[in-house]
């Protein structure tokens, strides 16, 4: 499909991007790396004008202040591989980074981007509801910027869809730099070992101890139609110890809250068994931590 648009921006500043947002029927683009395909594919993402927001520096790059850790939009995949910030405070996001797709695509594709894309199967998504992360949503309002903050879990209303209005700007995700003994893992399976969607993806975290954790999270992709934080899961993984018996209870229980549909890259029974395997492996690692 062959797109015209009337108008190219390429925004410097925060202030620019919102303002022209403001107008209405403005497609953003950054990496381009789901947009370019989606707008082939299906038209999605047309408007009068396209807004290029990579030249936007301040969007760019890790910070720590305080125990706030603070990633711009613009951050890309790479950065997120080789990051020291992210090493230090966060490491299951360079985990995850690494397996986001490919060189190439890592090269341009942004952390923003994959939020905003609100792909159930989001890679970079998984591991920050781990962490209980918000994103910064800028709008130009009464002559100035406006900013408001929404909890990444609450971010998602259904695939491809987001409570993000037309007229904001996903600015960054930040999140509380864990605690003391803060273990987080990400899994993902496909058919390929690389420059796959994932069929399921799993993320859990907590503070380990003696072969338990505390303050659990467990995150699913690819099992329902927004990725989702599978509350019944980590209150059953609060505290217990992880031995054969109570993983196998936890996997009865995340088998009730996941809701995966067929489709052409795996069915919903498959999906289902892979949630168990993939939760049971990833157990076991933090068991043994």
């Amino acid at each position: 499909m062959m797109i015209e648009y009337e108008e190219y921006l390429a925004a410097t500043s925060v202030a620019e991007a919102t303002q022209a947002l403001a107008n209405g029927n403005v497609t953003v683009v950054a990496g381009g790396t789901d947009l370019m395909v989606q707008t082939a594919a299906s038209g999605r993402g047309v408007g009068t004008t396209l807004l290029n927001v990579r030249r936007i520096a301040d969007l760019r790059g890790v910070t720590v202040d305080g125990g706030r850790v603070t990633i711009g939009a613009l951050t890309t995949i790479t950065d997120m591989l080789t990051d020291g910030v992210v090493a230090d405070t966060a490491p299951v996001l360079a985990e995850t980074a690494d397996r986001f797709a490919s060189n190439q695509i890592r090269n341009m594709a942004t952390v923003g981007g994959n939020i905003c894309n609100a792909s159930p199967a989001g890679d970079m998504i998984i591991p920050l509801m781990v962490l209980d992360a918000d994103v910064e949503l800028s709008s130009w309002v009464d002559g100035a910027v406006a900013t408001r903050t929404v909890a990444l879990n609450e971010f998602f209303t259904g695939p491809g869809k987001s409570v993000k209005t037309a007229n904001e700007l996903l600015t960054s995700v930040s999140f509380n730099r864990p605690a003391e003994g803060f273990v987080g893992q990400f899994g993902k399976t496909g058919p390929r070992p690389a420059l796959e969607i994932s069929m399921v993806s799993v993320g859990v975290g907590g503070v380990a101890s003696n072969g338990s954790l505390t303050n659990a999270r467990v995150v699913y992709g690819a099992v329902a139609p927004t990725p989702i934080r599978a509350s019944k899961t980590e209150a059953a993984l609060e505290g217990t110890s992880l031995d054969d018996a109570s993983i196998q209870s936890v996997l009865d229980v995340a088998d009730s809250e996941v809701n995966p549909i067929s489709d052409v890259r795996a069915s919903d029974w498959y999906r289902r068994h892979l949630v168990r395997v993939m939760t049971q492996e990833v157990l076991e690692s933090v068991a043994n931590v």
